[in-house]
């Protein structure tokens, strides 16, 4: 075959179609040509990523990569979004290539792919719907508590700093069901999700669902991959993150922050200042870059409830002082859950490995109990979200003794610690990073 499709593009006999080879795919992953490969087929997405409804980034991840796994692991009605793609299509996989990459297991990828099948037919994915409906009265009924905490027994200090934790378990109980919403995996069709989706960040948190969607996706396609997981942005500005980066900064001789310190300043710049520092004003700035009008708009009928709910009983002083108590309590625990399953793990840049090396190698399971459930979303069974992103959250418990014998089965480590340990060792991963750095710096 031809180096060069347009000039020489072969075709399959009798069927019309071009054939490519994967190093003809994987030059073009850069700015301006970008193709990837889903089930041996090669599309075009060059002009289709900034259309694309999860957002530019997250698919042009993927450009010059195969995309199969990803595909079916993101898409809830993949036969519809089948049809849009049909237009991108340029051709498939000539028959010698084999259907992924070198870089990745291919014994791995087919095996996952039956478990991912035996899913289905179990029905795992599909959801509890008395489940959530539970979980948001259950939210809602948090919500009210706290306003009367303070409408029966008054604004001294017991009861105002009561109704703080009160809304404070409400912001990051919704955080997690507006995740779950975000991810499609609370009701059959995508429409009812973002609805639900935008009511849930928008109105009982405050929060535009486009900047949620733009970030996480990215995270979950390419997790604790620099430059491809937003997550991992911190890097190398206020923290050297992983070995591998720590050790690459450390001989570039790159010094933006005193890392080898970075394990004691996480205390002060990590947990209590990511919500009241940087997200409260970044939100604003993001909906009105993008002209996001309707996120904005769901945004501005949680800030009026809370004003016609809390002004009248406490001046807007003391709204001031509670609304940023709230953000710094949710904001230490949103930082320590969300941190415990990927900062200890392996962080680099894409080496372009099969989806469940990808996800594995980023991410670590902690303990299941109720506590640890409630606490943390169920996102204490990280890998198996991971590897099932629109899985309903109930059901990671029945999928995660499949995925662990997967993982014996092709010597994978599945790592699960208690809650206290995945905390520590963020701080210990911090610490060690750090030092890595410190010694590449001084002596490489």
């Amino acid at each position: 075959m031809a180096a060069d499709p347009e000039t020489a593009g072969t075709r399959a006999q009798g069927r019309g179609a071009r054939l490519f080879t994967w190093e003809e795919v994987a030059r073009r992953s850069g700015r301006g040509e970008r193709w990837l490969v889903i089930e041996r087929k090669v599309y075009d997405i060059s002009d289709f990523a900034r259309r694309h409804p999860g957002g530019s980034r997250v698919i042009s991840h993927y450009a010059g990569q195969d995309a199969t796994d990803p595909f079916v692991a993101f898409h809830v009605n993949k036969a519809l979004v089948r049809k849009y793609m049909s237009s991108l299509l340029i051709g498939e996989l000539s028959p010698e290539q084999p259907s992924f990459e070198p870089s990745k297991n291919e014994a791995l990828t087919h095996e996952f792919r039956e478990l991912r099948a035996a899913v289905e037919r179990m029905g795992l994915l599909r959801s509890d719907h008395l489940f959530f409906l539970l979980y948001l009265l259950h939210i809602l009924l948090l919500d009210v508590a706290a306003w009367l905490t303070l409408r029966v027994f008054g604004t001294s200090l017991v009861p105002f700093l009561l109704c703080a934790v009160l809304l404070s378990v409400v912001q990051v109980q919704a955080g997690w069901l507006q995740h779950d919403l975000g991810h499609l995996s609370v009701f059959s069709t995508s429409t009812l999700n973002h609805l639900l989706h935008h009511f849930v960040i928008g109105h009982l948190k405050g929060a535009p669902a486009s900047w949620w969607n733009h970030m996480h996706f990215q995270h979950h396609a390419k997790p604790n991959c620099f430059r491809k997981d937003p997550d991992i942005n911190m890097h190398p500005f206020f923290f050297a993150l992983g070995k591998v980066l720590s050790v690459e900064l450390g001989k570039q001789k790159k010094k933006y922050m005193p890392y080898n310190h970075q394990h004691k300043y996480f205390f002060l710049i990590g947990p209590p200042a990511l919500l009241p520092l940087f997200f409260q004003w970044y939100i604003f700035y993001f909906v009105v870059q993008r002209k996001k009008w309707v996120d904005l708009i769901w945004m501005l009928t949680f800030y009026a409830r809370l004003l016609l709910t809390y002004v009248p009983l406490l001046g807007l002083r003391a709204f001031l002082v509670l609304f940023l108590i709230v953000r710094f309590l949710e904001s230490n625990w949103f930082v320590w859950v969300t941190q415990m399953n990927h900062i200890p793990m392996h962080i680099d840049h894409d080496r372009n490995v099969d989806w469940v090396s990808t996800q594995l190698q980023a991410t670590c399971n902690v303990e299941q109990s109720f506590f640890n459930d409630w606490f943390s979303g169920h996102l204490n069974f990280q890998i198996e979200h991971h590897l099932f992103p629109t899985m309903p959250r109930h059901n990671y418990h029945k999928v995660a003794p499949l995925v662990q014998s997967l993982c014996a089965r092709h010597g994978i480590a599945y790592q699960s610690k208690p809650l206290l340990a995945a905390f520590a060792d963020i701080v210990h991963s911090l610490k060690e990073s750090g030092q890595l750095w410190l010694d590449a710096y001084l002596h490489q």
